[in-house]
């Protein structure tokens, strides 16, 4: 484990969530082992739907996908379980690092109930359950809007980001995975390579992919890009005036033509039309 975690205060907060939206909210670490919930027991109708092992797999894979997913990405992301009910997850992040996830389900999105309930019967209809239980335990569900759970998702990223500030989750900063991406922050601007990074570290280069796939859930190689573009469009931000070659040079780019085609493909547009995009006064 990479972080460590105030679990009281977690749990306290984590309720004032669940006052808030009542909606069930849980925290996993980095390795998506479940620390903290609130309210402790799943729904009923999840419950149910586990007793089966089938179910208990499918939930679990459901969960760890979503998990992957979300790893790239910095907002929250909404999806339908394997059994029909939403759910949402957000990545808690510590500079470049997901160090933890929060998920928050399992809520029952039909406007229409009928639908609902079908919908639901059918995709656990393989399951060894007790289907009427289950119905019975889907129609004690509130119904929540698509625009409920949107604002609730949102939520959900401020507090990925509340528990970082107010340190209910801390790095520790002499792990492995954090020295390496401490080291690839700051030579961005030199001539990194697999070799150069293994060396620093005195490790293999199965050993530093198996790191890079699980904290960034890429290759190192693609994650030093992803970086160099993101440095480079703060540099384009911040002087919408710069030479383009001199931002290449500065991000770590020796071949202008590579960081053109490279900035396009990340971003739908040259950096010269990400440059233009932003001078132009904004409505």
């Amino acid at each position: 484990m990479i972080s460590s975690f105030n679990i009281p205060r977690l749990e306290s907060f984590l309720k004032d969530f669940y006052n808030i939206t009542q909606i069930r909210i849980t925290m996993f670490d980095e390795n998506f082992n479940e620390l903290v919930s609130y309210p402790h027991n799943i729904a009923s109708a999840c419950r149910i739907i586990r007793t089966d092992s089938r179910a208990l797999s499918a939930c679990m894979r459901c969960d760890r996908e979503a998990c992957q997913k979300v790893k790239n990405q910095h907002s929250s992301y909404i999806y339908r379980c394997h059994a029909g009910l939403t759910e949402a997850i957000s990545p808690i992040r510590m500079g470049n690092i997901v160090i933890g996830y929060l998920f928050f389900g399992h809520v029952f999105p039909y406007t229409d109930r009928e639908t609902g309930y079908r919908t639901i019967l059918q995709n656990c209809a393989e399951y060894q359950i007790d289907h009427q239980q289950l119905l019975e335990a889907c129609a004690e569900m509130p119904s929540i809007s698509k625009d409920y759970i949107l604002s609730a998702s949102r939520l959900l990223e401020a507090v990925a980001s509340y528990l970082c500030l107010e340190r209910m989750v801390v790095l520790k900063q002499q792990s492995l995975p954090i020295q390496i991406d401490r080291y690839i922050t700051e030579h961005l601007k030199d001539d990194l390579s697999i070799e150069d990074i293994c060396e620093h570290f005195q490790i293999g280069k199965t050993q530093l992919c198996d790191i890079a796939k699980h904290t960034y859930g890429k290759g190192i190689a693609s994650q030093i890009r992803c970086l160099r573009i993101q440095r480079a469009k703060e540099l384009l931000d911040e002087n919408p005036a710069s030479q383009i070659a001199d931002i290449a040079y500065e991000c770590g780019f020796n071949d202008y033509n590579y960081f053109i085609s490279l900035f396009k493909k990340m971003t739908g547009m040259t950096p010269k039309q990400y440059q233009k995009s932003a001078t132009r006064p904004q409505p």
